[in-house]
Parts: structure tokens; sequence; C-alpha cells
């Protein structure tokens, strides 16, 4: 049995799909085909169902994919361990965040100390995220939810109040708190369903009686104040992603009905090399920073 086999074999059974399988691995669909085929004939079993041009993992599939994918992470552990032995200064740190806001500020920080770390940064769904995380693919998220699972080490490092943006010539942009029920019959911009803080968001309104009415659906959270700004409609936005628009304001929320939780999060048997460790610390260090300022309202 091949590292080859091995490799195909995973991207197949998670694209279920040769052709789609084939361009992700950039070799030709025929090649493809004779490595699964030779994967299976070595196991002595059929790994798929296979239905048109779809494939589909069978029961032997689906227990082999779970043993492969956990050799394939051992092997990756250990070439990113002699890699931290042989060039600790160096190396690479995966991320995946699904809270952003705080990013640019946490990055800097830890650029200060690590100046030539490479990293890569994905800004994912919960979904998205939990799939990374439970197959060990990335150094540490940022995920507000947090995402639980036995395999999934998490750690709570910010309770994040969500504020209300409205444009400075709204009703309400002169208010330093309301309740959520007076926001029944406004517009909102927001992002799509799948991001944290608004499926918080859409759950606790439903439980005070109404759901919100959104004009705007994206996935870039960033362009909300934008949007708020150009009275397209209100918005909410996490303490931590306000800005300093002169044009909106920011009213609190009473009784602190909406507050997401920030947490640190990786897989429990995943390597963590030097500098992932002291990405921890940066983090832990500015969030508790944050939790020692007061929260505002206004401009």
């Amino acid at each position: 049995m091949e590292l080859l086999q091995l490799q195909y074999f995973i991207t197949v059974a998670r694209l279920e799909h040769m052709t789609e399988a084939a361009q992700s691995l950039h070799v030709t669909q025929s090649s493809l085909s004779k490595t699964i085929q030779r994967l299976e004939e070595n196991l002595g079993v059929p790994l798929f169902d296979r239905v048109g041009r779809k494939l589909r993992l069978n029961a032997y599939g689906n227990r082999f994919l779970q043993r492969a994918e956990r050799a394939l992470f051992e092997l990756e552990q250990g070439k990113q361990e002699l890699s931290d032995l042989s060039s600790p200064e160096h190396g690479a740190l995966k991320l995946a965040v699904t809270a952003a806001s705080t990013l640019p500020h946490i990055l800097r920080e830890f650029r200060k100390k690590r100046p030539n770390l490479q990293y890569h940064v994905q800004m994912l769904t919960t979904q998205e995220m939990a799939t990374l995380l439970h197959r060990g693919e990335v150094d540490f998220c940022l995920s507000s939810p947090p995402i639980a699972g036995d395999d999934i080490e998490c750690e709570i490092v910010f309770m994040d109040p969500i504020l209300v943006a409205v444009p400075v010539g709204h009703r309400l942009a002169d208010r330093s708190s309301i309740s959520l029920t007076e926001l029944r019959n406004e517009s909102f911009v927001g992002v799509k369903k799948g991001y944290g803080t608004r499926d918080l968001v859409d759950s606790v309104c439903e439980s005070v009686g109404f759901a919100p009415h959104y004009v705007y659906e994206g996935n870039e959270p960033a362009r909300l104040s934008a949007l708020v700004e150009a009275e397209i409609g209100i918005a909410f936005i996490p303490s931590t992603a306000r800005n300093s628009r002169e044009a909106i304001n920011y009213v609190q929320v009473e009784n602190h009905e909406l507050v997401r939780e920030i947490a640190l999060l990786r897989h429990r048997t995943r390597y963590l090399s030097r500098a992932a460790l002291e990405f921890r610390e940066v983090v832990i260090e500015y969030f508790r920073g944050l939790s020692e300022q007061p929260i505002e309202s206004g401009d």
C-alpha cells in the first residue's frame, strides 16, 4: 500500500466524485481511477458504490477512511514536529476564524514576536470550521460560537457583547440602550445564516417574539458598517467589530441579552509548535486587555 494511494482515496472519499477529485489533485481521471482500483485490489474489498459518475462510500470505505485520515494525520504531525526542531524560527501557522474582527490586532502583535513565520488564515462558517477542526487541519481556530467535540479543546477567551449599529439620524441613535422588542419593525443588514453571530442573533430575537427582517445578507462582515452608514439598514455588530465611523452610533442591548462567546479551539492531538504556543499566549493576552476595557455606546 502506497502513501499516494491513501492521499488519493481520501480526496475521492471526501468529494465522492472522480472528476472533481482529479481536478483537485491535478491528475488525470484515468490515473486516479486506476490508483483507487489498485488500492481496492490490495485491500480485497470495494470501497465505493458506483452510481453513474457519482461515487458513494460503502461500509468498507467509511471504516477505512477513518484509519487512512488518522494515518496521514500522524505523518503530517511528525513532519511538522521535525520542521519545528530543525527550524524553530521559521515554519508556518494555519488558522481559521469565524470571528475575524480581532484578527488584525492579534496578528500584528504576533508578527512582532515571529517576523519570519508564514501563516495562512481562512474565514469560514461554523460548519466549515468544524470540519477542519475534526480533521486536525488547522493549528487554531477563533470561533463564535464555540464548537464541541471529544477531539476538540475549547478555551473561552472573551465574552463579546453584541451592539446595535444605527446611522446618526436614526430614531434610536441618541439612546444608550434598547430592548430587543423595540427592533421588531426595523430593517437589518447582516451576514448569511451559518455565521455564528447571525445564528445567535436570530435565535435570541425569535425567543422574544420576532424574526429580524434582512434587506441585505452577505459573507463580508466588514461591509456591514458601510451599509449602516448608507442607511440601508441597521445591524447587530459585536463590540470587537465596531469602528470609529462618525456616521454610526452603537447602542447597547438591555439586560445583556446578546453576548457571543469567542473561543480558541484546537484539535487535542495536533502537534503544537513553539510558534503555535506563542500565538496562543498572544491571543490570551489580547482578550485579557479587552476584558479590562468598559463597553461604551455612542460613536
